[in-house]
């Protein structure tokens, strides 16, 4: 009986356990980071490639834009600003689509870029909307890779249709044309070819939806080569709603065939378009059939319309005119005579994706590029780019440690920058600076001096920028009469030493070193790869259309470490799979890949973190999706790569790119995937996704800001996205979980005093990035959300006396409260009109603080510190004199406040006993303490008592400055003032009270009144 009532103990104790502890494998990632946030700062700038636009069919204010990288985002003022409505899900968007019969609620989204350039990003899958975007339902899918189209039946909103693309490293059978008949609910699969060729587009005739067109195309690409074309491209059509489908190519080029676009002309469907990439090049070029797709006829061949076909493919009509097409390109090309001629679309960014025309006027147009989306008022003649799209391409980013710090990093198709994580008036297009042309890549800022490096794809270029002097420097190793071929990866790897500030590397198959910024390099390695030759005959690479853009580079050095503690430390990853480290600056080298378990062969290194805890720890991250492998992974040695472990859980969804190190708790780790970000705390036994405000975007890069615990990403669609301060997640362990309460050490906060004009001219409808708040930030961890009884937080000085009352954050998990170090506004006397500079703040001097949570019976405290900025010209004295001086002006507020209160209560006590002679003479006293006349504006009156000392009180209250002689004789004068009409007043309140007794308010609970 004794060992069943014990047994029964253990299982009653093990059951509360369960129930109130907590460990790092039991709280998702959102409840536990709770209140710790990502804010975007862009840039816009530049903005970002756009693979489709949509608009509605009957609003002409909506326009859609599913964008490469960064989501969908939705226009309700014709475009002139967007916002995202897709952020939850994967970024990379290959089409958008309404339901014609409900456009105001049902969208469809196919994710997956479609223009399948080397640095496309992935689609998971189909989702819906049937709310506006509000909430989205997946429809399966998953396994696509890309979505070229969706269509729905305009007089049938259950069937739809939808193109997939599929797999581009591999092979795939989800591809081919599918169809639903129940909304979505269940698919049949209507057209496919083979595992290696997928529906590239579709469309259907608007009179008549059992006739459909769908483009097949036969492609493939791998890490060193590109296939567009082959035997199974081909263009078919169904009248009878997809179930049955024939080639229509009378009249089209012999010979295999590569990308072919089709569109149906709105306004006449028997008018074709189509545009073929074939084996010779004189066939290639524009098709245009008259009869429904019967027969076809070549009308153009220019280059503006034959380049880079897997690139540029989309056909538009204007929708009134069946002669009016629109063809994507290098600068977009618009004809009006039927596709025989054609000219320029207006001068806009390069690479020109879709356009689309307004629903009630062809002059209107929107084309999406790869900077982004345009908008043009004129047929296309000029173009005015949309200014609110944050959506650069980042490849790499770093940091460096100014105040505040500048980020510094390169972009697809759009050059090289640098800006600062922080901006008067928040981080806007101006902020940004150009250190580059071409694709961008690592921008790197030299430790100890005002010099960039840059770089453009294949290091075709790369650059040393003085700076200060605005000189401009090629640096780039060159091949030489020992080494006359160096293959540099299409994103070349830069790195600078920690040890050695002029000290640079960079990477083709070689590592080259430089001790003199680039003035003169040495090759320290063999080659480090595999040099595998049938993986060097770029020359070949496109398929029907050659296309050799330094993409497809392969066999080459994709990233560099230099250990920050043994400078003789190197770490090498290569794009074929080596990981090569060095333990005596480039004399011997070892390649540690074979030590790597469970890692396919090949598979990418994108990269390696040198860790700052251990010369002979790093972690490898790499990327096998070049092969069809979506796994991620990730790997930790501590012994120079002897010894690998994966620190890679089944949290972890999307391939991986980049990992960051903790600089203070080695267990604390952030994983950049193809789908976000995710952060570990036990050193990759679990992960948890990072979502607050963090799109499921692909990060390419993080880095770590030491000085401000700023975590930094570049991201290939989003910009940069910062989570400042992540100092918190440093604490996290079980023991903290298990806390009732727990409070996070809080930094020395410095008083922010600056101050100036920024101008916000612009910010109508550009992006500006939300700027690093300068207030304090109290953080703490609770166990378990509060919902019963009271819960406050008070801010204190160190005797107890109340300074602040804030509003706790209650939720479970990170908790974040700011303070802005000021008191409450002074409580000011009511007039006719507002005093504005009652509404001032004070800010509360240096020194120790304490926050006060009173969490039902229970009470927790918490120190820190405000201190003041060390470049402040102020001495103590100064701050002496200024503190009093502010103190002084506000208690004056407060009693003015008062005295006008009892002044009132006075008044309409005498006025209801008829006391007219007592009126009249508080009256003509009120009208010297506040305006009782005219308004906040046209009508202002002359400045009281109140206004001089309100106004006064603001300037020294919002001043860095202690007061100027000017303003302390003013102070002299408003004293003066004031003490008159306070005796004044006592002498008529004294007077009145003898005949007519009134209860007022005491000072203090008149302060504490509303």
């Amino acid at each position: 009986m004794r060992k069943l009532l014990l047994a029964s103990l253990a299982i009653g104790f093990c059951a509360f356990n369960c129930t109130y502890a907590q460990n790092l494998e039991s709280i998702d990632g959102k409840t536990l980071f709770g209140d710790m946030s990502a804010r975007h700062i862009g840039p816009a700038l530049m903005s970002g490639r756009i693979n489709d636009m949509e608009n509605h069919p009957t609003n002409s204010r909506i326009i859609y834009a599913g964008t490469a990288g960064g989501g969908v985002w939705k226009s309700n003022d014709s475009g002139t600003t967007f916002n995202p409505i897709f952020d939850d899900y994967c970024q990379s968007i290959g089409a958008v689509a309404l339901d014609p019969n409900d456009p105001d609620n049902t969208i469809y989204v196919g994710t997956g870029e479609t223009w399948t350039r080397n640095s496309v990003s992935v689609g998971d899958g189909l989702y819906k909307s049937v709310d506006g975007g509000a909430n989205w339902t997946k429809l399966g899918f998953d396994n696509s890779e890309r979505i070229a189209n969706i269509i729905v039946n305009p007089n049938n909103s259950k069937e739809v249709y939808v193109a997939v693309l599929g797999a581009l490293w591999g092979d795939s059978d989800e591809r081919g044309v599918y169809k639903s008949n129940d909304a979505g609910t269940t698919w049949e699969k209507l057209l496919y070819v083979n595992e290696k060729t997928g529906c590239a587009d579709l469309a259907i005739d608007p009179s008549n939806p059992n006739i459909l067109y769908a483009s097949m195309w036969e492609f493939r690409r791998t890490g060193w080569s590109f296939e567009s074309g082959g035997a199974n491209s081909a263009l078919y059509k169904s009248i009878d709603a997809g179930k049955t489908w024939n080639k229509i190519h009378n009249g089209f080029p012999e010979g295999k065939l590569g990308r072919l676009a089709i569109a149906v002309a709105p306004s006449n469907p028997n008018v074709l378009y189509t545009v073929i990439e074939a084996e010779k090049q004189e066939r290639k070029g524009l098709y245009r059939s008259n009869d429904a797709g019967a027969s076809w006829e070549q009308l153009n061949n220019d280059f503006g319309i034959t380049v880079r076909p897997f690139y540029f493919s989309r056909i538009v009509v204007d929708p009134r005119n069946e002669d009016v097409v629109v063809k994507g390109g290098l600068s977009g090309s618009i004809s009006r005579d039927g596709g025989k001629t054609f000219k320029n679309l207006g001068n806009m960014h390069s690479d020109i994706h879709d356009m689309v025309f307004s629903i009630k006027d062809s002059d209107i147009m929107y084309v999406g590029t790869d900077g982004g989306v345009y908008r043009s008022w004129d047929g296309g003649t000029n173009m005015e780019i949309v200014e609110n799209l944050p959506l650069s391409q980042f490849y790499q980013i770093s940091l460096d440690d100014a105040e505040p710090y500048n980020i510094y990093g390169g972009l697809q198709d759009n050059g090289s920058w640098w800006g600062p994580s922080s901006s008067p008036g928040g981080v806007q297009a101006r902020d940004w600076n150009s250190v580059g042309a071409g694709d961008g890549f690592r921008v790197l800022k030299h430790p100890t001096k005002n010099i960039i490096y840059s770089e453009m794809q294949g290091a075709e270029n790369v650059w040393r920028i003085d700076v200060d002097r605005n000189l401009t420097k090629t640096i780039q190793p060159l091949p030489s009469s020992e080494v006359s071929d160096l293959r540099w990866n299409w994103n070349a790897p830069m790195a600078i030493s920690e040890h050695q500030p002029d000290r640079f590397y960079m990477g083709s198959q070689y590592l080259h070193k430089s001790e003199d910024m680039g003035n003169s390099w040495s090759i320290i390695s063999p080659d480090l790869t595999t040099n595998d030759e049938s993986k060097q005959n770029q020359e070949d690479s496109g398929g029907l259309s050659m296309d050799n853009s330094g993409a497809e580079n392969h066999t080459t050095i994709f990233t560099i470490a230099e250990s920050t503690l043994d400078e003789k430390v190197i770490w090498v990853g290569t794009d074929d799979g080596n990981v090569q480290v060095t333990q005596d600056g480039g004399k011997t080298w070892e390649n540690t890949v074979a030590n790597i378990p469970g890692l396919p062969a090949n598979t990418w290194c994108y990269h390696i973190e040198a860790s700052t805890f251990n010369a002979g720890t790093a972690y490898a991250v790499f990327d096998g999706h070049t092969m069809n492998d979506k796994n991620p992974y990730a790997y930790k040695t501590t012994d120079y790569g002897k010894t690998w472990a994966s620190v890679i859980s089944d949290d972890v969804v999307g391939f991986a790119r980049n990992i960051q190190e903790d600089y203070v708790n080695p267990d604390l780790l952030y994983l950049g995937t193809e789908f976000g970000l995710y952060i570990t705390m036990d050193g990759g036994k679990n992960w948890e996704k990072f979502t607050n405000n963090m799109p499921s975007v692909a990060v390419h890069f993080i880095d770590l800001q030491k000085r401000t615990n700023d975590l930094v990403m570049g991201t290939h669609g989003r910009g940069i996205i910062i989570i400042d301060d992540i100092s918190p997640l440093r604490d996290i362990n079980n023991d903290v979980l298990n806390k009732n309460v727990h409070f996070f050490n809080t930094a020395e906060t410095v008083i922010n005093e600056t101050g100036g004009f920024s101008g916000s001219f612009g910010g109508e409808t550009q992006f500006v990035g939300n700027n690093k708040t300068k207030d304090v930030q109290i953080k703490y961890y609770l166990k378990k959300r509060h919902t019963f009884g009271k819960m406050t937080m008070e801010i204190q000085d160190m005797e107890g006396n109340l300074i602040a009352e804030l509003g706790p954050g209650k939720s479970k998990g990170i908790n974040i409260v700011n303070w802005n170090y000021t008191r409450k506004q002074p409580k000011v006397a009511t007039g006719k009109t507002f005093s504005f500079g009652g509404f001032t703040s004070p800010q509360v001097p240096e020194g120790t603080y304490k926050a006060v949570l009173k969490k039902g019976k229970e009470t927790f405290e918490h120190t820190f510190n405000l201190v003041y900025d060390k470049k402040s010209p102020l001495t103590s004295q100064d701050r002496t004199l200024k503190n009093i001086t502010t103190m002084q002006l506000y208690d004056m507020t407060q009693e003015l406040a008062y005295l006008v209160y009892e002044v009132d209560e006075i008044l309409n006590n005498a006025e209801s006993n008829g006391d007219t002679k007592t009126v009249s003479k508080l009256n003509g006293l009120k009208e010297t303490l506040v305006i009782t006349t005219g308004d906040n504006y046209v009508g202002s009156a002359e400045p009281q008592l109140r206004e001089k000392m309100a106004d006064l009180y603001s300037k020294l209250a919002t001043s860095y400055d202690k007061p100027s002689n000017a303003e302390l004789e003013n102070l002299k004068v408003i004293a003066t003032r004031f003490t008159k009409a306070k005796d004044e007043f006592a002498k008529m309140k004294a007077k009145y009270f003898k005949k007519q007794p009134l209860e007022l308010k005491s000072f203090e609970t008149f302060l504490e009144s509303k």
